[in-house]
């Protein structure tokens, strides 16, 4: 059986966001960016990103078109008699594994929050604090979320990759930008946004040197590892989408758009 391919580079390109686009964008850059000092913690990210994890956003992407295989696959294929990479594949399986247990669980507080917001249940931060610590304590109503989640995942995987992945990925990551987008702009009429906007974007190393929140190096180190793990590199998930590219397209191109999409959406967020 012949080995189904991405319909558009557009498709390869927001397949790839999608996946390196996540809660380490949404969630954890806004709040690791304020602790670390605004836009100098910005400025070494952006140091990071492109001195180390373009480089291994790259090689993943150049293991996965090299075999167009799975990840384990991919380095049994690749590898020379006695090497041992293959090991390396096992270990992005569990990383796989352990990626799904996370955000199946999260997504499904995401899609119960849209329900409960729809029903009104909503009334005040003090009720959002309420209704979430109700639901950790309920592991039924959990677990249904999360086995919502992971049937809607399988389904769409099971329409194939272009009727299912790549043509609802399109539509989510269209969506995704034009609230991004909308939620900017409120969000620079609420009162001090022009100078919460100030602290973010223009780069103050003082507030490297005399934070009270961490020293210099925990800064870098933060800085460093929010790259690595915003753009979901080390799990052989870019290679997955690497065995997707053709010959035409350069692979260090392809890893500066997705890496540019990563990056685009938590400076927005």
């Amino acid at each position: 059986m012949e080995r189904e391919k991405l319909k558009s580079r557009l498709g390869f390109i927001l397949l790839s966001a999608g996946c390196a686009i996540g809660i380490g964008n949404v969630w954890k850059f806004p709040y690791m960016a304020g602790q670390g000092g605004g836009g100098a913690f910005v400025l070494f990210y952006l140091l990071f990103l492109v001195i180390l994890g373009l480089p291994i956003m790259t090689m993943e992407f150049a293991v996965g078109r090299a075999s167009h295989k799975s990840p384990v696959r991919a380095y049994q294929a690749l590898e020379k008699p006695g090497q041992k990479w293959h090991i390396h594949g096992y270990l992005t399986l569990v990383g796989c594994y352990l990626l799904m247990m996370f955000y199946t669980v999260v997504c499904g507080w995401t899609i119960a929050y849209f329900v409960k917001a729809a029903m009104g249940t909503f009334d005040g931060t003090e009720d959002v604090t309420m209704v979430f610590g109700s639901m950790l304590g309920n592991p039924m109503e959990l677990t249904g979320w999360m086995l919502l989640v992971a049937v809607i995942g399988f389904g769409v995987c099971a329409m194939g990759v272009q009727k299912g992945v790549e043509r609802i990925t399109k539509v989510m990551m269209a969506a995704l930008f034009v609230i991004m987008a909308l939620l900017c702009v409120h969000s620079l009429t609420l009162e001090g946004g022009q100078a919460g906007l100030e602290f973010y974007l223009l780069p103050n190393f003082d507030n490297l040197f005399n934070n009270p929140n961490a020293s210099f190096a925990e800064i870098l180190y933060a800085a460093m590892s929010q790259a690595f793990f915003m753009l979901s590199v080390g799990i052989g998930g870019m290679s997955i989408f690497g065995s997707y590219i053709g010959r035409d397209n350069k692979l260090t191109g392809e890893a500066v758009r997705i890496a540019g999409m990563d990056t685009l959406v938590a400076i927005m967020a």
